[in-house]
């Protein structure tokens, strides 16, 4: 069994039909608390995208672009300024550049297939609400994905002119502790085995007895 293959309700997570059921305590736990956030979605042209780690290494130039995208690696923001409004408290004009990490792949004058990381900044200039200073530091973070659908190749930088579709998004968070209420602690349940293809799919999970809707539900209005 797991969490979710468990035959008794209401000891796993998920929604309930009444919150008050079996809650026990209230806990502190440190998490990520979201102040503000706001999302870019643009089409970009004509940006000179620089190209390192080339693999393998020194291919022969010209390269032909293949296709792009975003890696897994985490956006970065730089070059930070958060500028308070006098007469908006908790208001602040926000300005920052979104890195973007992608890699590319390309052929080369030989033919050969090979990959190059690159990095795509977005610059944003947004109002965003940001709370008043505190022990506890306030910071902005950054999401990003792109998908480069074209690009050629430039001699002089020896990366590509792209086209790209790029979402950035922008938040303001801290790290808090919070106070909520509880169940207590998740009991576990033991794994349920996969024993290969079933011999007879869809038949053990019927059920016992047919279900059918009373003539008087029917009929109620």
């Amino acid at each position: 069994m797991s969490f979710y293959t468990d035959a008794r309700p209401g000891i796993y997570p998920g929604q309930t039909t009444n919150a008050m059921n079996g809650l026990c305590e209230r806990i502190c736990i440190q998490t990520t608390k979201v102040f503000d956030a706001c999302m870019l979605q643009a089409q970009i042209e004509d940006y000179a995208l620089t190209l390192t780690n080339f693999n393998p290494a020194d291919p022969a130039t010209p390269l032909t672009f293949v296709s792009g995208n975003s890696t897994t690696g985490p956006a970065t923001v730089t070059g930070l300024t958060i500028t308070r409004f006098d007469d908006r408290p908790n208001f602040a004009r926000v300005q920052a550049t979104i890195n973007i990490p992608v890699v590319v792949t390309y052929t080369d004058a030989n033919n050969v297939a090979g990959t190059a990381t690159g990095t795509i900044a977005v610059n944003q200039d947004v109002i965003m609400y940001v709370p008043q200073p505190s022990l506890t530091p306030i910071d902005v973070i950054a999401f990003g994905s792109a998908v480069i659908s074209q690009g050629t190749y430039n001699p002089t930088t020896g990366g590509f002119t792209i086209s790209a579709c790029v979402t950035a998004i922008l938040k303001v968070v801290a790290v808090v502790d919070v106070l909520v209420p509880s169940y207590g602690y998740c009991p576990i349940p033991p794994c349920t085995p996969y024993t290969g293809e079933e011999a007879c799919p869809g038949v053990f999970e019927m059920p016992l007895y047919p279900t059918a809707v009373s003539p008087q539900s029917t009929n109620a209005r």
